[in-house]
């Protein structure tokens, strides 16, 4: 999610993009820097093909933040909500992937702001129905939005916070006004993108339970099938309301979507290659690089592709959790980083496949590079008394660079002098300790065994330092858990921040969800100087000014060493059975599955041949 900024809005005023009435705009949508590509009479987004046949089935593998599932509500903090549960519902606003900032309206035919963005009024199209044939209407926006503020999950109650009012004007206007003072940039598209639920469907129904009854939505899909932990699939509803609509043209082509779970990654890939579902992203560099010669793709009958992905490369690494007292030192975070060898683990477990990450915003403008200088100090300036020198008079941090053995003597060496300048001695069994004698212990968890290969000589190499590493397997249920109550030392994760930072900020990095359960603040940061940057950055009023307040939150996210950065690549690796078309542009800024469609030649050709 994105958040709010107060900006002029530029562009938006002409006449092709909006009409202004008095003190207020009136638009097909909203951007929060420039223009929009698109006029009111836009026919289809320029990267879909709006003559792409209906039918198939797109299957994948069920895999994001864990191997199984057991809600079908994804909007409170209580389960382990299914894969693709956004196909049941539709927003006042979609986005649109070849910009970077732009949504346009899909339940809202129009939407009216003023120039500071400080209220908007949303018109609801006259035909928009959820799926039992009700219409949807202001009062349901104003359930939905009062309802996720109170009730919903950490992340949806900070994401609107800054709602002051929701006000049904009649039955298709809805007015939301922000709380005075406020940055407002990006607040309406935060609303805006926010499902719409029916009010009447949640009379009958506990809106704060975890269930796996299939719950009722306006999109484009219903839940056909419920396995849990299994497969969920996801059926076209013939009677969907908006399969017209210009944002909707080439999209939502298949019949069905089917998510398959799988216990591990070899049972998954093992699937994969017999068909169970046709499309996969790869995620593991060793398979990448010696598990694709499988009969299927030398065949043809797969097909093996590389898609590149305009977004910065995503956030990747082992959070510390700082809330625990051993990792309130920075000398100690430094010197466990210290530990994790990449060029060692990128030779030999990663086949030369990836680069290493020291930014959030990898391989983005965003990324803070060399000496503080110019604009970016000008930002950071005021901070100068609560911030570490070595901000101003070193480098943006990049992480050391390791020899290709596997233990740099060097690396240990340094680690060490940090660790024992910290407090942290090594007793006569070898482990070290504190002024307390609590020993120095670091426990790695995950739910599956494809990071045990990563995890095990980084804990090697923190053992030569007397630290007590191990790793530990723990299933999905237990790890979604521990994840929400932060009870772990590290956490592996990766985030894939947006090309506008904005709201996600605060749910990743601010005091405000430093201490609240089932928030993506996975170190526990709580920061007065980044809380005071990512207001900045909120209130931005050019992408100029914004992207120079950005660099200045990822020096100082990374002098603050709260995490030991991964690796990246900057693009999809994926493997898909040959029974799929696809537009001849890729949207920029999404992998573009969505937009695929069904080959029904391709499909019927392999099954002359065998093969499925």
């Amino acid at each position: 999610m994105r958040a709010a900024i107060f900006c002029m809005f530029l562009g938006l005023t002409g006449a092709a993009f909006a009409e202004s009435h008095q003190d207020s705009i009136t638009s097909h949508g909203i951007s929060a820097f420039g223009e929009l590509k698109y006029p009111p009479d836009f026919p289809h987004f320029d990267y879909v093909n709006p003559d792409a046949p209906k039918g198939g089935t797109m299957s994948f593998r069920g895999f994001l933040a864990s191997q199984t599932f057991d809600s079908l509500n994804q909007f409170i903090l209580a389960g382990e909500p299914a894969q693709g549960l956004g196909l049941i519902y539709d927003s006042l606003l979609v986005r649109a992937y070849d910009e970077a900032d732009a949504v346009y309206g899909l339940l809202a035919e129009r939407l009216e702001f003023p120039e500071d963005r400080s209220w908007v009024v949303f018109t609801l199209r006259d035909h928009a129905v959820f799926a039992d044939g009700e219409p949807v209407t202001a009062s349901d926006v104003v359930w939905t939005i009062t309802t996720l503020k109170t009730d919903g999950s950490p992340n949806y109650r900070i994401a609107l916070e800054d709602v002051a009012s929701v006000e049904a004007l009649s039955e298709r206007e809805v007015r939301v006004e922000f709380a005075e003072g406020v940055a407002t940039r990006d607040l309406i598209s935060e609303v805006g993108q926010m499902p719409v639920l029916p009010e009447h469907y949640y009379q009958t129904v506990d809106f704060t339970r975890s269930t796996l009854e299939p719950p009722l939505g306006s999109g484009p899909y219903l839940v056909d099938k419920v396995d849990a932990g299994r497969q969920i699939v996801y059926c076209r509803n013939p009677d969907y309301w908006a399969a017209d609509l210009p944002v909707n043209a080439g999209a939502y082509n298949f019949d069905c979507f089917r998510y398959e779970y799988f216990a591990d990654n070899t049972a998954a890939f093992e699937a994969l290659k017999a068909g169970v579902y046709l499309f996969h992203e790869e995620f593991f560099s060793a398979l990448w690089a010696t598990a694709y010669d499988f009969p299927a793709l030398e065949k043809g009958w797969v097909k093996r592709e590389v898609l590149d992905d305009g977004r910065p490369s995503g956030a990747q690494g082992f959070w510390f959790n700082m809330r625990l007292p051993k990792f309130q030192d920075r000398r100690v975070r430094e010197a466990i980083g210290m530990m994790f060898n990449f060029e060692w683990s990128n030779e030999t477990l990663f086949y030369g496949s990836y680069a290493r990450l020291d930014s959030f915003w990898e391989n983005a403008p965003m990324q803070a590079e060399g000496m503080l200088e110019g604009e970016e100090l000008a930002v950071l300036e005021p901070y100068r008394d609560q911030l570490p020198e070595t901000v101003f008079s070193e480098p943006a941090f990049v992480p050391p660079v390791s020899t290709t053995s596997k233990t740099d003597r060097r690396l240990v060496r340094a680690a060490n002098a940090l660790l024992e300048e910290a407090g942290w001695t090594i007793g006569d069994d070898g482990l070290r300790r504190n002024a307390d004698g609590e020993v120095l212990s670091i426990e790695f968890i995950d739910d599956g065994p494809a990071f045990e290969r990563i995890v095990l000589p980084f804990a090697e190499n923190l053992k030569l330092l007397g630290i007590d590493a191990r790793f530990e397997l723990i299933d999905s249920a237990e790890l979604e858990q521990r994840q929400e109550d932060f009870e772990y030392d590290v956490y592996v994760a990766r985030y894939i921040l947006p090309l506008s930072p904005s709201l996600e900020l605060k749910i990743l990095f601010s005091s405000e969800s430093a201490y609240t359960p089932g928030t993506a603040n996975l170190t526990g940061l709580a920061d007065p100087v980044v809380d005071a940057l990512i207001d900045e950055i909120i209130g931005a009023g050019t992408r100029a000014e914004m992207e120079v307040r950005v660099k200045a939150l990822d020096r100082v996210l990374r002098d603050r060493m709260i995490w030991v950065p991964n690796w990246y690549k900057g693009a999809h690796w994926v493997a898909y059975w040959d029974v799929f078309g696809r537009p001849e542009t890729k949207p920029r800024y999404n992998r573009g599955i969505n937009y695929w469609w069904w080959d029904q030649a391709r499909y019927e050709k392999l099954r002359v041949e065998g093969a499925l």
